[in-house]
């Protein structure tokens, strides 16, 4: 049965389209699957670092859970919406895709790694990890040694992944929720011809300008984040009952929150974090609903024409849950102490990097593996060139990252048989 919520225009690719036995929904959740920069999500930090101990998450499988989670609010609201039906409903692999590809922009040692390139990369644009997902979708994945293009995403994938809808010269002070300037374009193709840059103002006001698959994906993030990430921190011990009552007394935690601190509690005293936990997560997708509004996109596209409504006591529960976990888990001096090391790496290695091929050009050292250094002596313009490394760096795995950092740096590491 065709459904239809969508149309062609959700599903116009910049580029060909070639005729294919899936949906092109399919196609687009197939080719994020099968990329290298899915893959490497296994060795990058999520929480903890990877390697830590075996089960704590990692951007793969938070990712994973995430798009799960997705699929799921997909189901709930056929099951449950007036506004869905066998014919006319959200398209659960459309919103998979957005989900598996949210986090393929993230570089190297979490949101460390993120602000680390930001700061080296003040001066040429900045870094943005939402912004560089939309990158590796439209530009470099499954890139070839003579040229670069992406996965050819429809519209309605490049628009559920777009969090942030304001560019980067934009705003008085980057530090982050924006698109890269270069990325205007994709902007404009996602909204065909009505001027969001022109019609709303930037910042927060225009990045609420969502897709109704970008806010399920959101709301199914902050789920698997709220949710199963905190059980990561209570098995690190970071989150104990008496550093949570602590944290609780000192924050004066009341009323529908209290309760839940008490659930957590408990939770952790009866031995049943998985269970407990695991259960919230149904109440969260049951927390959602669709209701109809207004929006100027409305008359191109369903996607549009409902917003994600969440029950207010279940967002409030999540706001809580990552409360707790920045006060008890990423403001501690061991992550702190963390941050400040993979920092001084990736910008140790970018420094290395940019004073090779941009300070010196005509006696560069070859610091790039083959196809990255073809690129970068194709590339004339310095900015571009600059990005290009940037691509490499938010491209590397903790490991990759960390054995980079060794061969440039410390003497007593490498060889000529473990260049790659």
């Amino acid at each position: 049965m065709q459904n239809s919520f969508y149309s062609e225009f959700d599903m116009a690719v910049i580029g060909n389209r070639y005729p294919d036995y899936r949906s092109i929904f399919q196609v687009g959740r197939d080719r994020i699957i099968y990329s290298s920069a899915f893959r490497r999500l296994q060795a990058k930090t999520q929480v903890f670092s990877v390697g830590e101990y075996d089960f704590y998450r990692t951007r793969l499988t938070h990712s994973i859970e995430v798009s799960q989670i997705g699929r799921s609010i997909c189901g709930y609201l056929l099951s449950n919406s007036p506004h869905q039906s066998a014919s006319f409903h959200l398209d659960s692999d459309l919103v998979e895709s957005v989900c598996l590809a949210h986090d393929l922009g993230h570089p190297p040692f979490g949101h460390a790694g993120e602000r680390a390139l930001h700061d080296v990369m003040v001066d040429y644009g900045g870094f943005e990890g939402n912004a560089q997902t939309l990158r590796i979708l439209t530009e470099t994945l499954f890139a070839r040694d003579d040229r670069r293009r992406g996965m050819r995403p429809t519209r309605a994938l490049m628009d559920g992944i777009l969090k942030y809808k304001t560019l980067h010269h934009e705003l008085n002070d980057p530090l982050n929720h924006f698109l890269y300037d270069e990325q205007a374009d994709y902007l404009d193709f996602v909204h065909d011809d009505w001027n969001i840059r022109a019609a709303v103002a930037p910042g927060k006001e225009r990045d609420a300008q969502r897709s109704i698959e970008c806010q399920i994906m959101d709301w199914a993030d902050d789920t698997a984040y709220s949710l199963m990430d905190l059980t990561d921190g209570i098995r690190a011990t970071f989150l104990t009952p008496k550093r949570i009552e602590r944290w609780a007394a000192d924050n004066q935690i009341e009323g529908d929150d209290a309760d839940s601190i008490e659930f957590v509690i408990k939770a952790i005293h009866d031995g049943d974090i998985d269970r407990a936990f695991s259960a919230q997560v149904g109440e969260f997708i049951q927390a959602c609903s669709l209701v109809k509004r207004d929006h100027p996109m409305a008359t191109k596209t369903h996607r549009y024409a409902y917003a994600l409504e969440v029950d207010p006591r279940m967002a409030g529960r999540a706001k809580l849950y990552s409360r707790m976990a920045v006060g008890l888990v990423f403001r501690t001096a061991e992550l702190q102490q963390l941050e400040h090391k993979t920092r001084h790496m990736v910008t140790r290695v970018f420094q290395a990097l940019v004073e090779n091929y941009i300070g010196n050009p005509r006696h560069a050292l070859v610091l790039l593996p083959e196809r990255r250094e073809r690129a970068m002596q194709r590339e004339e313009d310095p900015r571009k060139k600059v990005r290009l490394l940037c691509d490499y760096l938010a491209g590397m795995t903790d490991g990759f990252a960390i054995r980079s950092y060794r061969r440039l740096f410390d003497p007593n590491f490498g060889s000529i048989v473990d260049l790659v």
